[in-house]
């Protein structure tokens, strides 16, 4: 019989067995994206695990090229205990974040074992792990494949070795890829992303050139830790809420509502049974189906407070401007971050970021798309956040556009969204579907970006503007007033404190005169602009210093630092006396921009 013949044939397929055959599923397309895909499972594995342990992350990796490519990932981390490492590495589905609501990078359980997997399949060398949980033990070293018809680790050997860190976890996968560094889609951008939204990482690269690359870390913070949180009662669908029924605990409907959900209380609870039309003392594992959709329609119909934001981990403005000044060196940079948000009962949060100017040298924006702090480099056309990018019209904020596309602006602008729950496009992670309620966040964040950034354009050009103008009086008036202390035979004067008045800017000089061995030095300085200034003057010096109002920093030289605030239209005095010489030509002032300031010089100089 036909039917007994197909039936044989039917058997269960494990889901190792299922990536191995469609690894394209998980990012492994290609050589080049199948070894991105690879450093960056690794990576991520390593940050979230020092997190989790309170670390500052310290990530080193490395590739080496023979005949294939070996990579390396080695962390500051807790370290893995013995028995769980063979699972962790050796078992796709296998992890400790799928159940909890909470943000985190990793969730499915696959991402570093199915980079195990594509290595065995690709070169039929197995995975090396080093692990060692306190300086006072041996670390563990296994090498081990995957079973795929299991979906189990086999461990080829085992053993104790000696290792230099006191804790942590080392990698090693040889793979088949092509390392390609001068590109858009690389490693090294991968990095240089991942370090923009994790400014408390230091990661070192060491590429197949052997050239190192290190991106430090700019925060000695670790990010707010996530709490985990129970289901909100309006992103339950009707087959979880019957198997959360089946699998409770609880003795009665109203305990399983109270215990089950979050922003759930007794009055909640009994509005919800009463809505329903059910008893509060019945048992949850009995309910009919009917039963559990009208439950299910009477959540629909309760407002519920929305759920707990302290499972989200934001960055924060300050560390996105801080990060992305350092990594893109621009002139100008501004950061939002939005007040967190629900869809169907997941909190997420939008935070966006943009630098401009400076050294960026590229004439169309750049575009840096993040989700739970993980860089996507793929699909950048097919992604959400794209797609929320260019239907805000940049032309109101003064910037080209064409239609459907990024504004022509020399700025990286970037977007993060923080979820516990991101709606990924595939298992692969590299874009984010299309959920209005996200989309309608992103815009609105990216509204307040261009205005602020369309404020820092219009001033630029109107100071460009003045300083033009001043630029002409400063060459001029200096003339007119020579040719006039000519006709009227009087000496020539300095003109600088009085074009420093017409214009309106801080006027700073210094009067030196001969006093015994000593020469006392008088800094005057005048606030001729429209607002009050808090300024820092400094002084370097050699030889012996006397300054009773300043504060004296001795090094190889004497830098003498005056804090003055002073009002419009006054002026401050400051003495001191120096038996030496001074090394700066001007005084230096730190408290104004260049094109405030006359007859002194612009500084970043800090005690």
């Amino acid at each position: 019989m036909i039917a007994e013949e197909l039936a044989k044939k039917q058997r269960e397929i494990s889901i190792a067995e299922f990536f191995e055959k469609n690894k394209h599923v998980l990012g492994y397309s290609n050589p080049s994206k199948s070894l991105i895909t690879c450093v960056k499972e690794a990576v991520e594995n390593s940050i979230d695990a020092c997190e989790d342990a309170n670390i500052l992350p310290d990530i080193f990796l490395k590739i080496d090229r023979n005949d294939n490519l070996k990579v390396t990932v080695e962390d500051n981390g807790p370290g893995i205990v013995k028995e769980q490492i063979s699972r962790i590495f050796g078992k796709l589905l296998y992890g400790s974040r799928f159940h909890a609501i909470r943000q985190s990078r990793g969730q499915q359980g696959i991402g570093i074992s199915g980079a195990v997997l594509y290595a065995q399949l690709t070169t039929g060398k197995p995975a090396v792990i080093i692990s060692k949980t306190s300086p006072d033990k041996k670390a563990q070293r296994i090498e081990l494949y995957i079973n795929t018809r299991k979906n189990e680790p086999e461990i080829v050997k085992e053993e104790f070795v000696d290792w230099h860190r006191a804790r942590g976890t080392r990698v090693e996968l040889e793979v088949s890829g092509i390392y390609v560094k001068e590109r858009k889609q690389s490693v090294l951008e991968y990095l240089k992303e991942t370090s923009v939204v994790n400014p408390h990482t230091k990661i070192t690269f060491i590429d197949t050139e052997g050239d190192i690359f290190e991106f430090k870390r700019v925060s000695e913070e670790l990010p707010q830790a996530t709490r985990e949180i129970k289901p909100h009662p309006h992103g339950i669908e009707l087959g979880t809420l019957m198997a959360m029924l089946r699998q409770t605990d609880s003795k009665d409907l109203k305990s399983f509502l109270k215990d089950e959900f979050v922003r759930v209380g007794d009055k909640i609870a009994q509005d919800v049974i009463e809505r329903a039309g059910l008893d509060r003392k019945q048992n949850p594992g009995k309910l009919s189906r009917e039963e559990v959709i009208g439950l299910l329609k009477a959540f629909k119909n309760t407002d519920f407070l929305p759920p707990p934001t302290d499972c989200l981990s934001p960055i924060g403005e300050s560390l996105i401007m801080k990060s992305l000044m350092a990594e893109y060196r621009g002139e100008w940079v501004y950061a939002v971050t939005r007040k967190p948000k629900v869809y169907s009962g997941h909190p997420f949060l939008v935070e966006a970021g943009i630098v401009y100017g400076g050294e960026i040298a590229s004439e169309k924006m750049t575009l840096l798309r993040y989700a739970n702090k993980i860089p996507l480099l793929y699909q950048q056309g097919g992604c959400a956040i794209t797609r929320a990018v260019e239907s805000v019209n940049w032309r109101n904020y003064g910037m080209q556009q064409s239609k459907g596309e990024l504004p022509v602006c020399p700025a990286v602008l970037m977007v993060h969204i923080a979820s516990t729950n991101v709606p990924y496009t595939s298992e692969s992670k590299e874009a984010v579907s299309y959920i209005p309620e996200i989309a309608d966040e992103i815009r609105l964040a990216l509204q307040e970006l261009g205005r602020k950034l369309k404020e820092y354009v219009e001033r630029k050009e109107r100071l460009k503007k003045k300083r033009k103008k001043e630029d002409v009086l400063s060459a001029v008036l200096p003339l007119l007033a020579r040719k006039v202390c000519q006709i009227l035979e009087k000496d020539e004067i300095d003109v600088d404190r009085i074009v420093a008045k017409i214009i309106g800017k801080v006027h700073i000089e210094r009067l030196v005169s001969e006093n015994d061995e000593y020469r006392e030095v008088n800094l005057k300085i005048s606030n001729f602009t429209n607002s009050r200034k808090e300024l820092k003057i400094y002084e370097i010096c050699s030889g012996e210093v006397e300054a009773s109002d300043a504060k004296i920093i001795q090094s190889s030289y004497s830098t003498l630092k005056w804090n003055v605030t002073i009002n419009p239209e006054d002026t401050a005095t400051l003495l001191y006396r120096i038996k030496g010489k001074i090394i700066n030509k001007k005084p230096m002032i730190e408290g104004v921009e260049e094109f405030e300031l006359a007859g002194g010089e612009v500084t970043e100089m800090n005690s």
